[in-house]
């Protein structure tokens, strides 16, 4: 008994289709590097948002985030730290 290809196919197409999409999103990310510099600025964070805007920089607004939470479940867990800087500049041309 022959066995039908609909199924098997329309699962095909949908990996087929999300494997394109990975390596499309993968082709045009760079690298990338690891800056201590900028480790270190994460890791000194307080918990909680924090915005500002410096007094001697017209125009920009600073903005740093910090999120720490352990999870624990019966037999193991996580911990999950997620840090965030972000600076946002608008200037007159």
């Amino acid at each position: 008994m022959p066995t039908p290809l609909h199924p098997v196919a329309a699962i095909a197409l949908r990996t087929g289709a999300l494997a394109l999409a990975v390596w499309a999103v993968r082709r045009g990310l760079d690298r990338g590097r690891t800056d201590q510099r900028a480790e270190d600025a994460l890791d000194d964070l307080d918990d909680g948002l924090a915005l500002h805007r410096p007094v001697d920089r017209d125009g920009q607004t600073n903005a740093g985030a910090r999120f720490r939470r352990r999870l624990t479940w019966q037999g193991g867990g996580v911990e999950v730290d997620a840090s965030m800087l972000a600076r946002v500049r608008i200037r007159k041309l």
